[in-house]
């Protein structure tokens, strides 16, 4: 139990809980406007691919940040064009997206570095404290820029979302937008507004991914962005929310790595399961209990 409660085991449920948030908080914005972004799995390998191209051209790391937020917002531009303007549907476009990314990661993956596996290393931004022991490590992570990024994002979101008339025109939008548009709303620029948003969150999770290995590695994104969306239902569609249930998520999959760490018997396969099975179940339990966006999914005409 000690080392389930350990410094190092709060560490790793902060590393792995980081990239869910980013992305929670992306599905949060753009769903909130109606549109369904079955796409984060796509967004995030953009960013991570971005992050590395990036940082490689320039050596500047913060360059390579930057990079992964533009390549987020494209991806997620294309999912926003599809669905908005085009009227396709969104959870086939979302699926379309994903693959796309898979492939076209790995396709500039091997002109760039001729590999069809990983890329050159690169440099990431540093934390900003750092010392020695699991202290150090703990007090290194929170001080880490995009973990404290995350963090500022998390609370910010909540206050665009419910305090401002940006965040408020976007809910509209999602509840019911021919109400809004009487009112003078312009639903499909909002729309896009928060599928755009949601590419640049997003793309901040596949930032991170990349930034912890120095490199960028063929699917490293590995089912995070529908962890993601299961979280944003988890979390009631709030940013906040969605951030607490990305928390849970990772310490379902933190304990599991200890615990297969550990040599408890298990088998590696059934605790590798566990971060999904905790999915599947958080969604079962409340089924019923959640009421998302009243227009979520449904196309805008007007």
């Amino acid at each position: 139990m000690s080392t389930v409660l350990s410094l190092a085991f709060l560490v790793q449920i902060l590393r792995i809980s980081v990239p869910y948030a980013f992305a929670a908080l992306g599905g949060t914005a753009s769903e909130r406007g109606g549109v369904p972004n079955i796409g984060l799995e796509g967004i995030l390998l953009g960013g991570a691919f971005g992050f590395v191209l990036g940082a490689h051209l320039t050596g500047d790391p913060w360059a390579g940040v930057a990079s992964g937020v533009v390549a987020g917002v494209l991806v997620a531009s294309v999912l926003g064009v599809a669905v908005i303007r085009f009227g396709a549907d969104a959870i086939v476009a979302g699926v379309a997206i994903n693959m796309l990314a898979l492939g076209a990661t790995k396709f500039l993956l091997k002109r760039v570095w001729d590999s069809a596996s990983n890329s050159g290393r690169v440099e990431a931004p540093a934390a900003l404290l750092d010392g020695g022991g699991a202290a150090g490590a703990v007090l290194g992570l929170v001080s880490h820029p995009l973990v404290l990024l995350a963090a500022v994002l998390a609370a910010g979101s909540h206050v665009v979302l419910w305090h401002t008339r940006f965040g408020l025109r976007l809910q509209s939008c999602g509840e019911h937008p021919k109400a809004a548009a009487m009112a003078g709303v312009a639903v499909r620029r909002i729309r896009l507004a928060g599928v755009l948003l949601s590419g640049a969150l997003a793309g901040l999770g596949g930032v991170w991914l990349a930034a912890e290995q120095h490199q960028f590695s063929d699917n490293m994104s590995g089912g995070r962005g529908y962890i993601a969306l299961a979280a944003v239902v988890f979390g009631r569609w709030t940013p906040l929310g969605a951030t607490a249930a990305c928390l849970a998520f990772g310490s379902a999959e933190a304990l599991q790595i200890t615990l297969q760490g550990q040599g408890t018997g298990i088998p590696t396969q059934i605790l590798q399961m566990l971060p999904y099975l905790l999915t599947i179940a958080a969604l079962m339990g409340f089924r019923g209990r959640v009421r998302p966006p009243a227009a979520l999914g449904r196309p805008y005409e007007g």
